[in-house]
């Protein structure tokens, strides 16, 4: 029996219904209705697509690619990493204690040592993807530590968690609908560039809105001059 329309549908559907929720709760009114709720089904539909997915990365791993492999495990975990802190800093944001308590710590540590990992895997296969998406692990491992660390800069810390969180989740919505579904629609599009500009276009975009999102939606850090005419403590 051929499995593959079957594999095909978990995943479109799915994908689908990620895409068009992520864009509602984009462009929706940020704690109305429609943004709860699309974004609460925009993360069911998150989950539905990881699931499928480790078993196919176990089988690229073992029998395709081993590089590749290695690299899908870690979308995998990086990815699962946003979707729970997208959604536990909501639920979690009048305890920043518990929202950073062991499960957080252990995530952190597991992005930086993977997102080391995936770095030397592409230095030494020369493959600029696997660096280019080196970052998220590294940088947002170490700002996880950061923050458990040094606790929360302002009242609204979990309105930034959960901010960068939907832009990670976005940038694997995009790249799962750029490298997949629209080479299947105009496969005038498939090819190298286009693969290339799948994986880091929406890397770059969501990077630049996050700078975009911080300043329009938390407040801003205290300027020079103010620190500097404080008054000292003890």
């Amino acid at each position: 029996m051929d499995t593959r329309p079957i594999e095909l549908a978990a995943h479109l559907v799915p994908g689908v219904v990620a895409l068009a929720t992520y864009w509602i709760a984009a462009l929706a009114r940020k704690g109305s209705g429609p943004h709860r709720l699309a974004g609460k089904v925009y993360l069911v539909a998150m989950v539905a697509l990881l699931l499928p997915a480790i078993p196919l990365s176990w089988r690229v791993l073992r029998h395709f690619d081993t590089g590749f492999g290695v690299f899908l495990f870690y979308l995998l975990l990086i990815t699962a990493t946003a979707i729970w802190q997208g959604w536990t800093a909501i639920v979690h944001k009048r305890d920043f204690a518990r929202y950073t308590g062991a499960g957080y710590r252990r995530l952190a540590w597991a992005n930086l040592l993977a997102g080391a990992g995936v770095l030397g895997l592409g230095l030494a296969l020369l493959q600029p993807i696997f660096i280019g998406f080196s970052l998220p692990g590294l940088l947002g491992g170490r700002g996880m530590l950061v923050l458990a660390r040094r606790g929360p800069a302002h009242p609204r810390w979990w309105m930034g968690e959960h901010l960068g969180a939907m832009l990670a989740c976005g940038v694997a919505t995009h790249i799962a609908f750029l490298s997949i579904g629209l080479p299947r629609l105009l496969p005038a599009l498939a090819g190298e560039g286009m693969r290339v500009f799948a994986w880091l276009a929406p890397l770059a975009i969501a990077l630049a809105m996050r700078l975009w999102l911080v300043r329009k939606y938390l407040p801003a850090p205290p300027s020079r001059s103010a620190s500097a005419g404080a008054p000292s403590v003890g």
